[in-house]
């Protein structure tokens, strides 16, 4: 059977398809795997029995007699292309409330998860385009920071269309203790872009904080980029899949904004429903016109079971609670405990620790490492360790002539104690063995 090139290339080996197959192959083991390479959320107890609570309300929240409860509805009926009423009018007021945005049920639209969302948007603004002389130019999305999302990669209907700066790497303290870098926009290098001085990008994204480092930009770096956005007429795209105000994963003390050259994407994957597959976008009106019309040719109308849990919790602010109150702290414990098993694990070898600052992973720089960690990576694997090499987190850069893109590691800190200590002891014996046979 012969695939058109859409299917072609949408059916390749990807980074992406590697880590959810592998993923799916831990959860269908009989054989314990420390899963420290995927992105689900930590079971988290309180989290968990809140929306189990809100789950069964929805199938008794009408008293009426009539099989006519919010569960039913959610399950029964389409929303529109723009996604479940109630839940976009929940969203306005809460963003409304919280930072005086002046929304409107015109700037918000839901997907199916923020996979689907980006899907949407880096093929809306990155691509062929057709300039004022009606000749056919093509642009890109603008990176200002790698490593950046495995899961952007890939998107693109037609080839690759990304434009990327490599870091700053400054090496800092953390908690007073030394062996922690941070990257930082090189705000130098993103400015000289040819593309960007030529027309030839369609928008800039980030993530913030940025999946799969944990860096999180500055209030001055985002201040920074929403400039040259607006200079350069492009969106300034913010994924805040973990970041602030849900599940807000995120350390530093750093403002959220928004404007009519501001596209934010949200998720309720990491406040712990991923299989709700809920994403959201606060954008321009027009920019929601364009999704509501995706969404009307790809999926008919966006799913409206997540919508519906999450309604009266954003109704309420038990959503924001539970962000402040256990998601965030969870996840602070938990980069704790990280850096101690670590520190322990590899002690004097050549162990870096991206500055842990938000998300639910660590990025490990493993400097001078005698294989790459696509090596590694099937090296831990085959102990039962899952993890997720580097090189796939730089789309837009070429690494082969880029060392670092194959001495780092993505590692998670999701998983429950035991896992997370088995997982860190195991790199720390496959990791100490390379460098001591190296020196052999």
């Amino acid at each position: 059977m012969k695939f058109s090139k859409f299917g072609q290339k949408f059916t390749q080996p990807t980074g992406i398809s590697q880590l959810m197959d592998d993923l799916g192959d831990a959860l269908k083991s009989d054989q314990p795997v420390n899963m420290l390479g995927g992105g689900n959320p930590a079971k988290i107890d309180a989290v968990n029995e809140l929306f189990l609570e809100t789950y069964k309300a929805l199938g008794v929240d009408n008293d009426t007699g009539e099989a006519n409860s919010s569960a039913i509805i959610s399950m029964a009926n389409y929303s529109n292309p723009q996604g479940d009423a109630g839940f976009i009018d929940a969203l306005v007021g809460f963003f409304n409330r919280h930072y005086d945005w002046n929304l409107t049920a015109e700037n918000i639209a839901l997907t199916n998860g923020s996979q689907n969302a980006f899907f949407y948007l880096f093929n809306l603004f990155g691509g062929a385009f057709t300039d004022e002389k009606n000749e056919s130019v093509d642009k890109s999305i603008l990176l200002p920071l790698t490593p950046e999302y495995i899961g952007y990669s890939d998107v693109h209907v037609e080839g690759q269309h990304f434009a990327a700066v490599l870091p700053h790497i400054d090496e800092v303290t953390h908690d007073g203790e030394e062996g922690f870098f941070k990257y930082r926009v090189d705000f130098e290098a993103l400015e000289n872009l040819p593309a960007l001085k030529e027309g030839r990008i369609g928008a800039i994204c980030c993530s913030r904080p940025t999946n799969p480092t944990g860096n999180v930009l500055t209030d001055d770096e985002m201040a920074h980029l929403a400039e040259i956005a607006k200079r350069y007429d492009i969106p300034l795209i913010i994924d805040n899949a973990y970041g602030m105000p849900f599940p807000n994963i995120i350390y530093s003390d750093v403002n959220l904004n928004w404007d009519n050259n501001t596209i934010l994407c949200f998720s309720l994957s990491k406040i712990g429903l991923p299989g709700m597959r809920t994403g959201i976008i606060v954008a321009d009106a027009k920019v929601i016109e364009a999704v509501s019309a995706m969404n009307a040719v790809v999926n008919l109308a966006p799913t409206r079971f997540g919508a519906a849990i999450a309604t009266p919790l954003v109704e309420n602010d038990r959503i924001k609670q539970l962000s402040d109150n256990e998601i965030k702290p969870f996840y602070q414990k938990q980069a704790k405990l990280a850096v101690t098993l670590l520190k322990e694990a590899l002690g004097d070898y050549p162990l870096m620790i991206h500055k842990p600052e938000g998300a639910i992973f660590f990025w490990l720089w493993f400097k001078d490492l005698p294989i790459t960690t696509l090596e590694l990576y099937e090296r831990l694997k085959e102990k039962g360790t899952l993890i997720v090499p580097s090189e796939y987190f730089f789309p837009g850069v070429d690494v082969s002539d880029y060392q670092h893109a194959h001495e780092c590691i993505r590692m998670s800190i999701a998983a429950d104690e035991q896992t997370l200590t088995d997982g860190i002891r195991v790199i720390g014996e496959v990791v100490r063995e390379l460098y001591d046979d190296a020196k052999k």
